[in-house]
């Protein structure tokens, strides 16, 4: 079977988002307007806060896609427009499908408010086919201990598989398409090779360390992210010191995106309707 290569290698950029937070954005950036059907990944911190000293993201709305939050440190509550509301903690995950319309809002619990302390975590935008894009607005959660680990055959990689499968363990997690989403740790010396569908798009963003890819064993830096090109499967390698990166991977929808601020379409037609309807109520509002 035939390894993916390095395609590009893209360094994050960083920029304020919420109410004025500091993210670490390796795509969408300059030179990669998304990894289908992968829209967007934020590395939100780490940050430490200060007591009464946290912040996020108040109401706000999304449509045409979903978004993931997975939380390593700190502490995020979720509320929005369908009367829902979720505290997630360190290892947890919400994968939240806006579909027609919703309106939400990822603030620190109050807990967490009131003592400060580390935040440190990721959102990732997943496009929805245009078949999709109004889909009933709800979310699934997982609680850290909910979410399968798997292992490889030399215990030198762990992998929390909250999307897609690793090492013969499966998610427990839906998606509308078929997708990866998994949080790698790579020890010293490992090493792996792990089919991946010829059809998917693959990119792995390192967030600590750093992590050896392909058959020329190229380094991978924390904060960049790596995409591959065609292949079947995804060579994996441990540097000198411990690495951990974010596996995203999917089946490409290939097709045409609109988008604008919160709203991903297909057309301009179709975002201008989104902003018609987020304006007249019709997405809901936060009731507290």
């Amino acid at each position: 079977m035939s390894p993916r290569p390095i395609q590009q290698v893209v360094t994050a950029h960083q920029q304020k988002e919420g109410a004025g937070f500091l993210v670490r954005r390796p795509v969408p950036t300059n030179g990669l307007d998304q990894v289908d059907p992968f829209l967007m990944l934020d590395e939100v911190g780490p940050v430490e806060y200060a007591p009464g000293k946290a912040i996020g993201a108040p109401d706000h709305p999304h449509r045409g896609f979903e978004t993931v939050s997975y939380i390593l440190s700190g502490q995020k509550l979720h509320e929005d427009s369908t009367g829902k509301s979720q505290l997630i903690s360190a290892g947890d995950v919400q994968w939240m499908t806006a579909g027609a319309g919703i309106v939400h809002s990822e603030l620190p619990g109050p807990a967490f408010k009131a003592a400060g302390g580390l935040a440190h975590g990721f959102q990732i935008w997943v496009n929805l086919p245009a078949a999709q894009k109004f889909a009933k607005p709800g979310y699934q959660y997982l609680p850290a201990s909910d979410i399968p680990t798997a292992q490889s055959p030399d215990g030198l990689i762990t992998v929390k598989v909250v999307a897609g499968e690793a090492f013969g363990v499966a998610a427990a997690i839906g998606t509308h398409t078929p997708i990866w989403l998994q949080d790698w740790r790579v020890s010293p010396g490992a090493e792996a090779e792990i089919a991946t569908d010829p059809g998917f798009n693959v990119a792995a963003y390192v967030f600590d360390g750093a992590v050896c890819f392909g058959a020329d064993k190229v380094p991978v830096a924390r904060g960049q992210m790596a995409v591959f090109g065609r292949g079947e499967t995804l060579m994996v390698r441990g540097g000198d010191d411990a690495g951990r990166f974010l596996l995203l991977a999917g089946e490409p929808l290939n097709e045409p995106v609109s988008r604008y601020g919160p709203f991903v379409m297909n057309t301009h037609d179709e975002l201008i309707a989104a902003v018609e309807d987020y304006q007249s109520g019709k997405m809901g509002t936060i009731r507290r």
